[in-house]
């Protein structure tokens, strides 16, 4: 299959920024899943950073913009080709253990707490996991516009709703409170369903020497329609983009994410 992606970022400022940095990690890797047939990143003034390996091994690029600016306008896009021998289990070199710390945005609650052992008490496998995949979507259907980014998963959960950020943060939480590594994946979705963004995100849990993929806003094991960007404790670690900058007062971002299929004659 398939599938191109446009992805654009514009941010505005109340007041001129005096300089600002990115930290992009907005190029995907070609793996079992997924070739990479092309991708461009397009920034201002023409920058094209170097691409660099951050400590989980994503593609990174740091964005340096040293002048004033009331607006950055920052778009990614490309072709992807996703394998259909990818069967929802992914082998790498990173060592499990470090995805079994808690974060502020995944710790557990008393009530996350009583979740994971009422699905994970007896048995930390793939079908108990699925069991608590179906429960957090169960307890929390998919609504976007009722979270916002920074809630943490005691936060979402007490809400009773939310989108794939807060469902991973869930299950991460459960994971990891009963010894299983868990990370955060970041990456693209193609849905017919146009309530779903193309902006999405899912789970991995490490089970019998692999990552197990768990998307739990679809209540899938095995994707077939994801297009995997980087991987994190949680959304902090792998979102597309996180900066800082001096000045600009306040500020509005609008993002936009298209995922279609591309012809073979593209």
């Amino acid at each position: 299959m398939r599938l191109a992606v446009q992805h654009r970022t514009h941010y505005g400022y109340e007041q001129a920024v005096r300089s600002s940095i990115q930290y992009l990690r907005l190029q995907p890797r070609s793996s079992t899943a997924q070739q990479i047939e092309s991708w461009q990143l397009t920034l201002p003034d023409g920058h094209q950073p170097p691409i660099i390996r951050d400590g989980f091994d994503n593609l990174m690029q740091v964005f340096v913009l040293e002048r004033p600016h009331r607006e950055i306008v920052i778009e990614a896009r490309g072709v992807v080709i996703l394998t259909d021998r990818f069967n929802g289990r992914l082998h790498d070199s990173l060592e499990p253990l470090p995805f079994v710390r808690p974060t502020p945005l995944t710790l557990p609650d008393e009530a996350l707490t009583e979740l994971a052992w009422h699905h994970l008490g007896q048995r930390r496998d793939l079908a108990a996991l699925c069991t608590l995949q179906e429960a957090i979507l169960a307890a929390m259907p998919y609504r976007p516009g009722v979270t916002e980014v920074w809630y943490t998963a005691r936060e979402a959960w007490r809400v009773g709703s939310g989108v794939c950020q807060d469902h991973v943060h869930v299950m991460l939480g459960c994971a990891r409170l009963m010894g299983l590594p868990g990370r955060y994946v970041s990456g693209y979705l193609h849905s017919d369903d146009e309530t779903h963004l193309a902006s999405h995100a899912w789970a991995e849990i490490y089970l019998d020497g692999a990552w197990q993929t768990f998307d739990v806003t679809n209540n899938l094991i095995q994707p077939t329609h994801h297009i995997r960007l980087a991987i994190g404790m949680d959304y902090l670690d792998a979102c597309p983009i996180r900066g800082i900058r001096c000045g600009g007062g306040e500020e509005v971002m609008d993002a936009s994410v298209e995922v279609q299929y591309a012809p073979i004659d593209q």
